[in-house]
């Protein structure tokens, strides 16, 4: 079986990083896997293995003639049965697939607006979905929405799964008083809702003054970064937000941190609140989401209302409070996702599909 994960690019985002996982674990477990970014290449280059094929086509257009045959001609000498197409690269897919109809396209759904499926576009994604062999989904509203819109006829929830490496180079140290650090990973994008998260930790840094907020993720120096900066001076943060952009050494960075937050106006089930789980970190999330099929209960974290600060606030602080629940939360976190969100048990179930493709 020979398998290409399909991405746009190789950023720090949730997608991106599932794709590289996926390529990686693939290849540890026997499969012969590839991995293709269309449009650019980022910090996540870094982190395939070895033992993964590569290919970078560096399309500049929607529809890039040079890009396609380039990709066709990858998939004919390496002999490729599926390509595993991420996000937006369906359409992609769907332009080589026309060229070579052997290949079998598996769609991956991580649409994050989840919760604004019904503004979601749809006419070019359902006619591409003529194409599919199979449709995986993030969540089970996604599974729901698929059902509905598309055409492809075979369609599965598949739990995202995090992967944690050591990194020996490039490690980040954070600012900020030991022991006394709260962590958001995130893209500096709207549904992230930097804002609120703000909002928040301003309540609580006049509490607990000693306490700091490290963000990490994508600056992606737009309208929304500019409204981050701006309200870190408005609300006089300067001292205790620090920003980092975008990192690979993820592992590294929550070894230095108390608790992992998500602001999310919107999501799948967000790679970053796994790897909270993974690492050990007690998390405050918004209710968006799967998330609470993580945190459903008091001890496994705090789940609050998307739009309330305040309570978002109260939660961090109770959390700083009391280190037992902290430590007690942690644990129950990681102990289910690993128990339930382990990268053999997800792979395992992928790659019967694929054979069932196949």
């Amino acid at each position: 079986m020979k398998v290409l994960q399909l991405i746009d690019t190789l950023q720090t985002g949730g997608a991106e990083r599932l794709a590289v996982n996926y390529a990686n674990g693939l290849s540890r477990l026997g499969i012969d896997s590839h991995i293709c970014a269309t449009r650019a290449e980022g910090l996540l280059l870094n982190t395939i293995d070895e033992s993964v094929g590569y290919l970078f086509l560096n399309r500049s257009k929607t529809i890039d003639f040079r890009a396609i045959f380039k990709l066709r001609s990858y998939l004919i000498l390496n002999k490729i049965d599926i390509v595993h197409a991420h996000a937006s690269s369906y359409f992609f897919a769907t332009l080589v697939k026309l060229t070579l109809p052997r290949i079998k396209i598996v769609w991956h759904d991580h649409y994050g607006n989840s919760e604004l499926l019904s503004q979601r576009p749809k006419r070019v994604l359902s006619l591409c979905s003529l194409g599919f062999s199979y449709a995986f989904c993030v969540n089970q509203k996604l599974k729901t929405w698929n059902k509905e819109h598309l055409f492809v006829k075979r369609i599965k929830y598949i739990k995202n799964f995090p992967v944690l490496k050591k990194s020996q180079k490039d490690l980040t140290l954070l600012k900020g008083v030991e022991g006394k650090r709260l962590l958001c990973l995130a893209n500096l994008r709207d549904q992230k809702n930097h804002s609120m998260l703000l909002d928040a930790f301003k309540i609580v840094n006049n509490e607990f003054s000693d306490w700091s907020l490290h963000c990490v993720g994508k600056d992606f120096d737009d309208k929304c970064s500019r409204q981050f900066f701006s309200k870190i001076k408005s609300l006089k943060l300067n001292k205790s937000v620090h920003f980092y952009d975008s990192k690979t050494d993820i592992l590294n960075i929550m070894s230095q941190c108390e608790i992992g937050l998500l602001s999310s106006k919107s999501e799948g089930l967000p790679l970053a609140l796994l790897e909270y789980g993974m690492s050990g970190l007690p998390v405050v999330v918004t209710d968006v989401g799967d998330c609470s099929l993580l945190v459903n209960d008091k001890s496994f974290g705090q789940l609050v209302d998307k739009n309330d600060y305040k309570q978002f606030a109260e939660s961090i602080k109770q959390l700083i409070l009391d280190k037992d629940y902290r430590l007690f939360c942690a644990d129950n976190l990681n102990q289910k996702v690993t128990r339930e969100y382990s990268e053999k048990h997800v792979l395992s179930d992928i790659i019967s599909i694929y054979k069932s493709i196949i």
